[in-house]
């Protein structure tokens, strides 16, 4: 290998751990964000509804990736249950609606999607998955589709506060200024 080549590896390999870096440290202020804000809770039905966690999602699916949105999710939702601040439901929606809304957005570049990405992820996927989750490991007696509709208010709730924080954050200019620092 010559000189040339080493040069551009190392250069390759210098900016791919800075930018996880970065992922890492936008990740753990978007979780100490959420977790700061768990106290703002509506309790709808058997669940209590989080919308800050969507926002959140919503944000880590625009700025970050699938595997980064899934982890803030997870860490969130981890450390909002050892607190007490959360419960179980809130792994299968937060992580699939995490996933979807970063992947679509990955995907087409559009916020639409992204939005559509949580909403469908949480509100739909997740709140299925919430089922066996109830039953087998919270002992509650619920229907398959019993968390549709509380997940879907949250999630609908939080994705259009992350839409209007987001278009405020463009006319601002900042969310340029956001991807061109995560891209550095």
């Amino acid at each position: 290998m010559n000189h040339d080549t080493q040069a551009v590896l190392h250069k390759s390999t210098y900016t791919n751990q800075k930018s996880r870096i970065k992922k890492i440290a936008l990740s753990g202020m978007l979780v100490a964000l959420t977790v700061s804000l768990s106290g703002f809770s509506i309790p709808i039905g058997a669940s209590r509804c989080f919308p800050i966690q969507h926002l959140v999602n919503v944000l880590a699916g625009i700025f970050l990736d699938p595997v980064y949105g899934v982890l803030t999710a997870f860490c969130t939702s981890l450390i909002r249950n050892l607190m007490g601040t959360g419960s179980l439901l809130a792994f299968p929606g937060s992580m699939i609606g995490a996933f979807l809304s970063a992947f679509l957005f990955q995907k087409t570049g559009k916020l639409l999607f992204s939005y559509l990405g949580e909403i469908t992820g949480t509100g739909i996927l997740g709140a299925l998955l919430s089922y066996p989750v109830a039953v087998f490991f919270m002992g509650k007696d619920v229907a398959v589709f019993f968390f549709v509709v509380p997940f879907l208010l949250s999630t609908v709730c939080g994705t259009l506060m992350a839409a209007s924080l987001f278009e405020v954050l463009r006319r601002l200019g900042l969310v340029s200024y956001f991807h061109r620092l995560m891209n550095e």
